[in-house]
């Protein structure tokens, strides 16, 4: 029968206590390097009394020590994997089945759960896995004209490098069945840790791979413990792994990986510090290169992809497609459901729904990567709703990729920004943004950044740098940027961006707002307020609005630049005074400038009242004054004459007298209506009647409208003056989006600016001097 239980003899007391004091520990120190919640079993070892196999062999192995030499009487009949030291060839299958049987339940542990951001218990893999999509082509590898990139609208430029553009995508699964060395490649929270475990999850359960063993290792763990050792050797590494699943006969491994029965998932590449990068892939292009027969799957950020392994194929895990947030939703909601399965389902459908609202459409730019869609769902989940302050999940997400997702996963990184703490950071990534976006740059040459990065670096330390010290400084910083943070990536060779529109777009408004003094706040609002014009700049606008303290000063400015657009126009400020004079013969409870917006809207076109969204629902008046509206465009009608037109006109002027309060009026379309002839006449009659009295019957009417009504005037704007009034029209839907997008102004300003919009100049004045 196996003995389940070990204990040193004295010889093997003392050496275990040489290599204990080597090692300068305590014995919590070691109990926590075995992975022991007390240190009760390490007392005992060193005790010579009876220890746990498992523990005791892993305490041997911790310390560098053969256990067999360390234990009193060890076993014969232990279950070690001896009588297959060396195996012939029909012997492999079973010692494949032997190891993995072995190693089943450590790949169970080490890969099996996840540890989701901001979430207190461990999540298994299957309940949250979703299947990752490969780009076999790496977009910043590709040679491309920054010319056709910066004519790339703000929709084309979120898809750009995101797969969605004549990119062929392919199972993640294929891939690793299509190449015996892959390395997979992505940006900060795409999944692709996830991606390795699941692989060897898959493998362990034998639904891939089957006859493979899966080994998983984080290279930063190996990088650090080959420091210490000062060796750096895969092989010996894996030793130790077996070892801590009672395989101690090292030819094992060495058996299966000679025989290309070996599954190796190498994680992290990017995780390892600089010092040791290059120890560290030396090893790995040497094993690789010695055991090629083997299946290698290693994971790496985009950004160091330079760092480059001979033999292996670099691919690109895709953006979600929208199939695979609706998966991803469906299970997070269902796994983080505090009731039941139908609840969580019901809250996932919820969610998709309100993320494909139109004003939701900056969330859908960021949820297309498993770290960003898990923290809107978190969000969602919490508040059952999408937060009204983009800024704040902006500021969430950004607080993650520079510096708490690593801070989480206990990665420590190179620091190669020269005194640089978060808050410099974000003032040198706002400078950048702020920089590019006001020359209308989404995508910049390597340079160009670089120079910024120079700059900043040079104001920053106030110590004198040649030009060729800080060129090194600041490709090294874009370096960090890009590999560290992930929010600047390479798009192309030597062509940059942000790697999301929304991010640039923060930071533009960030430095808009972190302005050092009042002076330069006040510049920074009227140079943000001179691009109210330019529909790229609004989303700016909005962010900035809810980042400030008090925004009654940028909604004060925007107001004063809206009035001027068309103060100096006065056909334009004739044009304002009807609407204005119109609106107060209207007994509505909606607000004035509703029922400006309104009738200033309907003397153009019905698209622009869509547009401009002021509008509620409509007055007794002013649906009676759209259907004359109609009335009279129908009646405008090339070939109205026709019998067909005046029957028309004739049932709608029968239903308008429906709605009519007003006697004069009422009278004045009554007899209108009894001038159309009858339509039962022949139809020889009616075209007779259209042309001889029909144009004078239109006239009537529009003359009545106008008498009554005061609608329908001819408005003649010139082509330049249509301009203006859309860009006026532009810019009081901003004003509006502004003031509604949970920004701090005080109600009086706030109720001041309501009352007073599309008001005319001489009215303005009037209430200024009042």
């Amino acid at each position: 029968m196996v003995k389940r239980s070990l204990q040193a003899s004295l010889n093997g007391i003392q050496e275990a206590k040489r290599a204990f004091a080597r090692k300068g520990w305590t014995q919590d120190n070691l109990a926590a390097e075995v992975n022991l919640k007390t240190r009760q079993s390490i007392w005992r070892f060193f005790s010579g009394r009876p220890v746990e196999r498992h523990s005791f062999i892993e305490i041997c192995s911790v310390l560098e020590l053969n256990w067999r030499e360390i234990a009193t009487n060890p076993p014969s009949e232990f279950l070690e994997l001896e009588e297959y030291t060396k195996p012939s060839v029909v012997d492999i299958d079973s010692l494949v089945e032997k190891v993995r049987s072995r190693r089943f339940d450590k790949i169970q542990d080490q890969c099996g759960i996840l540890q989701l951001w901001d979430i207190s218990h461990p999540v298994a893999i299957n309940d949250i896995y979703i299947d990752v999509n490969i780009l076999e082509e790496i977009e910043s590898l590709q040679f491309l004209d920054i010319l056709k990139l910066q004519k790339l609208s703000p929709e084309e430029f979120d898809r750009f490098g995101l797969g969605e553009i004549d990119q062929k995508q392919i199972p993640g699964m294929k891939a690793v069945e299509t190449y015996s060395k892959l390395r997979v490649l992505g940006k900060s929270g795409v999944g692709k840790t996830t991606f390795l475990q699941y692989l060897a999850i898959q493998c362990n359960q034998s639904a891939f791979a089957a006859n493979l063993v899966p080994i998983f290792i984080t290279l930063r763990n190996f990088a650090q413990e080959s420091k210490v050792t000062n060796e750096f050797s895969l092989l010996k590494y894996i030793r130790q792994e077996f070892l801590t699943s009672g395989i101690s006969d090292g030819s094992v491994i060495e058996t299966l990986l000679n025989a290309g029965r070996v599954l190796l998932l190498l994680d992290g590449m990017d995780e390892v510090l600089k010092e040791q990068i290059n120890s560290v892939l030396s090893e790995v292009r040497r094993f690789s290169d010695k055991y090629h027969k083997n299946q290698f799957v290693a994971a790496c950020r985009t950004a160091t992809q330079k760092l480059r392994l001979r033999g292996f194929t670099d691919v690109e895990i895709a953006p979600f497609t929208s199939e695979q947030i609706r998966a991803f939703a469906k299970k997070w909601f269902v796994t983080f459901s505090k009731t039941n399965i139908q609840d969580g389902q019901l809250e996932s459908v919820q969610f998709i729904q309100k993320l494909d609202l139109d004003e939701n459409w900056q969330f859908r730019q960021l949820v297309v990567t498993p770290l960003f869609l898990h923290l809107a769902c978190w969000v969602f989940h919490g508040q059952e709703k999408f937060p009204t302050k983009r800024t704040d999940f902006y500021k969430q997400a950004l607080d993650l990729l520079l510096g708490k997702w690593d801070e989480a996963k206990g990665i420590e990184r190179d620091e190669v920004y020269r005194g640089f703490l978060l808050p410099q950071k974000v003032k040198l990534l706002s400078q950048i943004a702020a920089a590019t976006f006001e020359q209308g740059q989404y995508f910049f040459e390597q340079r160009i950044v670089e120079q910024y990065i120079g700059d900043y670096i040079q104001n920053l330390t106030n110590v004198p740098m040649d030009s060729e010290e800080l060129q090194i400084e600041s490709e090294a910083a874009l370096k960090a940027i890009e590999a560290q943070h992930g929010l600047l990536a390479e798009r192309a060779r030597g062509i940059f961006s942000f790697s999301y529109l929304a991010f640039q777009e923060y930071f533009t408004a960030r430095k808009i707002v972190a302005s050092h003094n009042l002076e330069a706040f006040g510049q920074a609002l009227e140079g943000l307020v001179s691009h109210m014009a330019d529909p790229h700049w609004h989303e700016i606008f909005l962010l900035t609005a809810t980042m400030l303290r008090s925004a009654d000063c940028l909604v004060q400015l925007m107001k004063q630049e809206i009035d001027a657009l068309v103060s100096e126009d006065h056909y334009l400020q004739e044009f304002l005074t009807w609407a204005s004079q119109k609106s107060r013969t209207i007994p509505s409870e909606a607000k004035d400038a509703t029922i400006r917006a309104f009738y200033l809207a309907l003397s153009r076109s019905p698209q622009i009242a869509s547009r401009f969204a002021l509008a509620s629902s409509l007055d007794q008046g002013m649906f009676l004054d759209t259907a004359l509206d109609d009335l009279l465009l129908e009646c405008a009608i090339d070939g109205s004459q026709d019998f067909a037109h005046i029957h028309a006109c004739g049932d709608a002027l029968s239903n308008i007298l429906g709605i009519v309060l007003d006697v004069g009026l009422y009278k004045s379309l009554q007899q209108l209506s009894e001038q159309l002839p009858n339509y039962r006449q022949s139809e020889q009659r009616l075209e007779l009647w259209g042309q001889t009295n029909y144009s004078a019957w239109a006239e009537q009417l529009k003359m009545t409208v106008i008498n009554y009504r005061n609608i329908n005037h001819h408005w003649h704007f010139s082509p330049e003056q249509e301009q203006v009034l859309q860009r006026y029209y532009d810019a009081n839907q901003l004003l509006l989006d502004c003031l509604h997008s949970n920004s701090e102004v005080t109600p009086a300003i706030r109720q001041e600016i309501e009352a007073t919009l599309l008001l005319p100049q001489k009215e303005l004045e009037d209430r200024e001097w009042q």
